[in-house]
């Protein structure tokens, strides 16, 4: 999602870091062999991800949405060297995609994949996170973020991908539009929980950055 005019948008992307040659890789094979392969961060999201990354410099990561493991390897490039990712997805098809660029990246043995829901699987990892990457189903994203405050280390930054919703927050509601009535509810959490300061950026469609105080 552009919400820049097109040549302005095209002037950004060109005056910003280009993406490693084997994320073009992983964005080819997605795109031709994965359904909805539009789910990728993509090359200029995945260099904002990275570039954070690399000034946190986290010793450990949560990501809550896979797909095919792109933004988790962007977000791998600020890892610490004995830094660890944890990364949850329920699509069982896509393991064994995410696991042959995990290893060839280099980071494959500090990624450990976790299959099924992460309302499940989240109170099952007794570990503190310095960096939360959430970007999976929308209808669970404030439950998301209650699940994982608690893991979030002083200092830590949580961010949350697609809080604009294709434009549809600032749009009338539809009565039986769930999705989009969760990421406004959950942007207004983000807004007044006072255990954190965030801020919402316009990059593609929405990207908050959150800091626990």
């Amino acid at each position: 999602m552009h919400f820049l005019p097109e040549k302005l948008d095209d002037y950004v992307v060109a005056h910003s870091q280009e993406e490693p040659e084997l994320l073009q890789q992983l964005t080819r094979e997605t795109y031709q062999k994965i359904l909805q392969p539009i789910m990728l961060s993509g090359p200029y999201q995945g260099r904002v991800l990275s570039m954070l990354s690399k000034l946190i410099r986290p010793k450990s990561i949560l990501e809550l949405g896979t797909f095919t493991g792109y933004a988790t390897l962007c977000l791998a490039e600020g890892l610490q060297k004995e830094g660890e990712i944890d990364t949850i997805d329920v699509n069982e098809e896509l393991v064994d995609f995410q696991r042959k660029y995990f290893d060839k990246s280099g980071y494959g043995s500090q990624i450990q994949q976790h299959l099924g829901s992460a309302i499940d699987i989240l109170p099952t990892l007794d570990k503190t996170y310095d960096l939360v990457f959430i970007d999976a189903d929308k209808p669970n994203y404030s439950n998301y973020f209650h699940l994982v405050i608690d893991k979030l280390n002083p200092g830590g930054i949580i961010l949350s991908d697609n809080v604009l919703w294709h434009g549809k927050v600032v749009e009338p509601l539809k009565d039986k539009d769930i999705s989009t009535k969760a990421v406004l509810d959950f942007n207004t959490l983000l807004r007044n929980d006072d255990r954190i300061e965030t801020v919402l950026l316009p990059i593609r469609d929405g990207l908050t950055i959150s800091r626990r105080k």
